[in-house]
């Protein structure tokens, strides 16, 4: 009976990684489908010279399809805008972020609250404009 009782205790133990990574991939698949999506705005983004409110709507739109669970007020979209236009050469900057909710699978188990729980995962970086300037003579 003792064995049984002890094999118990370790049985729900052990049952928490195997949570756990299915988590940590599914997490990662969000990680990487919000990187295609940001790749892409930023590729349209550098044909323009800037983001666009069609670019950011876009992006937004897609973010929310594929995260249902994020509320669009979550979202943040720090980006170059239309009164930055960038020509040929010059840097566009953009950082979106989303937030990534249930970083560790049986929180509760573990005494982990829902708001330690959660993080913004941002991405940040430059990118060259390719926008040619049409020249007037």
């Amino acid at each position: 009976m003792k064995q049984l009782i002890i094999m118990s205790a370790i049985l729900v133990l052990l049952l928490t990684f195997p949570l756990q990574y299915a988590l940590e991939q599914k997490n990662h698949h969000d990680m990487l489908q919000l990187q295609t999506f940001v790749h892409n705005a930023k590729e349209q983004a550098k044909q323009e010279g800037y983001f666009t409110a069609d670019i950011i709507s876009n992006l937004e739109a897609n973010i929310i399809n594929e995260f249902e669970s994020i509320d669009p007020s979550e979202i943040v979209i720090d980006a170059t805008g239309v009164s930055e236009r960038k020509e040929r050469g010059e840097l566009i900057y953009y950082k979106i972020g989303v937030p990534i909710n249930d970083i560790i699978a049986v929180n509760k188990f573990w005494g982990i609250d829902e708001a330690d729980n959660t993080m913004i995962y941002y991405i940040e970086n430059y990118t060259t404009s390719e926008k040619v300037t049409q020249w007037n003579n």
